[in-house]
Order: C-alpha cells, then sequence, then structure tokens
C-alpha cells in the first residue's frame, strides 16, 4: 500500500507541533536533553576527570582558591565548585587575581581603563571590600597591594591584609609609569621559566618577596614588603639593568665587546647599598642581541637567579648571597626551577631530573622525551611530554606519582590536592592521589623556602631563607 506524500508530510508537522505545544505549556520539554546529547564533549583526559564543565569563554587564567575554582575571562570571571565543577557565581570584569592562601583567598576583579577594584569572597561572589581609586593591583598569597595617585607624579602604595579592611602600611611613589594598570603589572624582579602545555600561572599566588622594585621614570624604588620603607631610589648606569631579588638589588652590567657581551653582576645590600656579591662572566638572558641592550629581567624564580656561563653551562645562583647552588653538565637543559629544587633534561634527552639546590642529591628521574616541559608548585611537580602527549603530577621531594594523564590540554592551576586542567573552553578536575596518599603541604603557608634547607637563619624550617632574610630581623639589621 502506498502513502501519499503529503500525508507522511502532514504528519510530521503535526507530530511537531504537539512537541512544541507541550514544551510551551511545560507539560513536556525534549529539548535540553536533546541539546546536551548534541553538544556533549568527549573526555578531556584518560582516565577521566573528575569532573569536566565548559565554561563561558576561552580562559585567560584558572586558579584554585580554596574550594573554588577561578576562571578568568576576556569580559567576565566567573567561580566553580571544586568538588563538582557548578557555577557558583558570574560576575562582568575585564581583570580578576586571587590573592590569599588556602583558607583566606579572595578574589580582586576590575575593568580597564576605571579606577578601583573589588575583593570577591571566592565561593559566594559576595563583596568583601571595594576601592574606587587604585589603579593597580598586585595579589601573594600573604598580601595584597594597591596603587593610587592623585596625579602623575603622587602616588601612595598600600599594603592589606588579603582579607583586612584597614591597610598594613602606606608608602610614597613618585608617579607610575604607564604599565602599571589592573593586575599584577610588571615590576623589576625575574621571569619564570615556561613550558608548552602549563600554563604560566599554574602555581597560583606566590608569597611576597622581602623588597620589590618598582620601576618610576627610569628609577627603581625598592620597598620593603614587611614596613613599606623605600629603601633605595636607584637609577641605573648606561649599561646596566636593575633587578631586585632575594632582598638583593643586583645591577647587571652587559659591555659589548668583540662582538659579544661581556656581563657583571653586582647584588647591594637593601639597607646600606653597600657591595653584598659580585660575579663576572654569567649571561642573565637580559640582553637579545650583540648590541647587548638589557631589555629582559633575568630568568629565575622566588630567590634564585638562572644564568649561562662562558662553557655553556646552566646555572642556578642564590640572589642573596651570590652561591652557584647548580650547574648542569654539558648538554643538560633546565626546565623548571623554585628555591628548593632544578629540573632539568639530560642530556641524552630521554628523561627528566630533579636535584636539589646546594647539594649533588637527585630527588627524583622519570622518562621524558627531549621536548618534554615541567613546572614547578608548591604541591606538584607537572611534566608535560607529547607523541604521546601526557600530562603528570608528581610529589616534588620524592617524584611518586600523584597523576598520570593521556591528554592534549594543558595544566592550568595546581592545589593540594588536585589540578585543573583545559582545552579551548574545556576544563575538568583532576583529583590526587587516587592511591589514596595526599602530595606533601609547603612550608608555613607557602612561603619562599631557602635553597638547600633551613641553613644559617635559625630554627624556621626553611620559611625565612636561607641566611633568614625572608622574616623580619628582631635586632633591627640584616648581615651583608
Amino acid at each position: 500500500m502506498r502513502v501519499a506524500k503529503g500525508s507522511v508530510r502532514g504528519g510530521l508537522l503535526l507530530g511537531l507541533a504537539v512537541v512544541v505545544a507541550l514544551a510551551a505549556t511545560g507539560v513536556w520539554n525534549p529539548f535540553p536533553g536533546l541539546w546536551d546529547w548534541v553538544d556533549r564533549s568527549e573526555p578531556i583526559s584518560e582516565p577521566d576527570v573528575v569532573w569536566q564543565q565548559r565554561v563561558g569563554g576561552t580562559p585567560r587564567s584558572v586558579t584554585i582558591a580554596g574550594d573554588a575554582v577561578v576562571v578568568e575571562q576576556r569580559t567576565r570571571v566567573e567561580a566553580r565548585s571544586l568538588a563538582t565543577g557548578a557555577q557558583l557565581w558570574e560576575r562582568k570584569a575585564d581583570w580578576a587575581a586571587v590573592a590569599g592562601g588556602d583558607r583566606d583567598p579572595v578574589v580582586a576583579v576590575g575593568k580597564l581603563l576605571v579606577k578601583g577594584y573589588e575583593l570577591l569572597d571566592p565561593t559566594t561572589g559576595v563583596t568583601r571590600r571595594r576601592d574606587d581609586d587604585a589603579v593597580a593591583v598586585w595579589t601573594y598569597r600573604n598580601l595584597l597591594l594597591d596603587a593610587r595617585c592623585t596625579d602623575a607624579t603622587d602616588c601612595t602604595l598600600s599594603a592589606w591584609d588579603p582579607r583586612g579592611t584597614a591597610p598594613l602600611w602606606t608608602a610614597f611613589l613618585p608617579g607610575v609609569h604607564s604599565g602599571l594598570l589592573a593586575d599584577n603589572p610588571g615590576l623589576r624582579g625575574t621571569r619564570r621559566l615556561t613550558a608548552t602545555r602549563i600554563d604560566d600561572g599554574v602555581a597560583g599566588a606566590e608569597a611576597a618577596p622581602p623588597l620589590l622594585g618598582f620601576p618610576v621614570d627610569g628609577r627603581v624604588h625598592v620597598v620593603d614588603t614587611a614596613t613599606g620603607r623605600v629603601l633605595q631610589n636607584v637609577e641605573p648606569g648606561r649599561e646596566e639593568r636593575l633587578s631586585v631579588v632575594g632582598g638583593r638589588l643586583l645591577r647587571i652590567a652587559a659591555r659589548s665587546q668583540d662582538g659579544t657581551c661581556y656581563f657583571a653582576i653586582s647584588a647591594r645590600d637593601s639597607a646600606t647599598g653597600q657591595e653584598a656579591w659580585q660575579r663576572a662572566g654569567i649571561n642573565l638572558r637580559t640582553a637579545d642581541s650583540a648590541g647587548c641592550v638589557q631589555r629582559e629581567d633575568p630568568q629565575g624564580a622566588r630567590n634564585v637567579l638562572i644564568g649561562v656561563a662562558p662553557d655553556g653551562r646552566e646555572a642556578v645562583i642564590d640572589g642573596y648571597d651570590g652561591r652557584l647552588l647548580w650547574v648542569g653538565e654539558p648538554g643538560t637543559k633546565l626546565i623548571a626551577v623554585d628555591d628548593r629544587s632544578a629540573v632539568f633534561r639530560a642530556a641524552d634527552k630521554r628523561s627528566v631530573i630533579a636535584r636539589e639546590l646546594g647539594t649533588e642529591k637527585v630527588l627524583w628521574t622519570r622518562q621524558a622525551s627531549g621536548k618534554a616541559g615541567a613546572a614547578l608548585t608548591p604541591y606538584a611537580a607537572v611534566v608535560a611530554d607529547e607523541k604521546p602527549s601526557r600530562l603528570a603530577a608528581l610529589d616534588p621531594r620524592t617524584g611518586r606519582e600523584l597523576a598520570a594523564l593521556r591528554t592534549s590540554a594543558n595544566a592550568l592551576a595546581v592545589g593540594s590536592q588536585g589540578m585543573i586542567i583545559g582545552e579551548g573552553r574545556e576544563i575538568g578536575y583532576v583529583r590526587f592521589g587516587a592511591s589514596g596518599s595526599s602530595p606533601t603541604r609547603p612550608p608555613g603557608n607557602g612561603g619562599n623556602p631557602g635553597p638547600g634547607g633551613p641553613g644559617p637563619g635559625g630554627p624556621n624550617d626553611g620559611d625565612c631563607g636561607p641566611k633568614g632574610e625572608l622574616c623580619p630581623d628582631p635586632g633591627g639589621g640584616k648581615d651583608g
């Protein structure tokens, strides 16, 4: 029996009309489920993540803030539950940055070219404090700094406890240059080593260093973050670049001669201005051409610098006292460093090795290709490899595997119990220690431990740096 085409078309139209009517009256709506099926995402890793969500736009930064995950996008910021991935709140904002530690995080948000910012609770999105005048904000685990200017040459720098309501101290700065806007504008310190598929901010906020260098009109103003005192106001020489590292002001000279650059480093005591140490012949990678013009900060992290010796071997230098903490063998390549350890690719390009700074102790070795990258965070060392694409999180001290993923996603943020990975608009949470154990927690509040252990600074568990330079001196001074 033949069925007329008109009858079939009419039946389909009638059925569609019935479904639309049922959906409109709320009796039955198949469309959300149907769209979820069409829009369903493939898992971004194997094994699968705890949860996976598609956020509103491609993330500019992702940060774990206590029990929330803060996702900064181009024109808005949102927070999601660390446990489930469900959205907690959303705000319109051009920039966002997280301050505070695991127990007291806050989210600073603001708009470009508009003065002021708000501090939000990362779980509820409720405003904890509002400022209407600041032009720049710097966020740390133990401190939040902001700057406000009454005119171009009259600015005030203020320090706040992340959840405080009154400034801890204020300091005068004679202006700020045009780059000091929004969140965490560049200061004179060090540049982090970077790695493909590992976000630059994967470690989150760090503890405020003892000194910060603010560039103003070609000079560097050195500010003590404990007291707010402006200790030095220095203009670099014609062939110099200034950098503040490990409680010292470094004067890095680069002189062009015989078609090459000759480097010399002089580290100055912050209180007296006297020379504390010096080294010659170490290239800190501040100059990008044979003309020796220094346009970049030296590479490093926290209190250490990365340089290249005249024989081509890489070295890690203590910014406080100038000690050589690690010198690579020919053919090795440094890929990650902090105050405690260095991670480098072996000369045979078949493994990555972690070694404790200041000693010969090898912490761990992991098989990897010649293109593997890494990053060190307080909770995990992250290793990214390709062909095949892999991400691994390891205990930074032992190399014990906390998570191992087959994925082409990027490592976006690391916390005490897991990490966020992402690809495009998809983000997912990977929980550490499927076998039941958790990574080692960092000392104190994620402070800056000294290279090679606590050193002569006293029984401080390494929190105060190798010579106690990161903690207030009860005697009122620092040794040179």
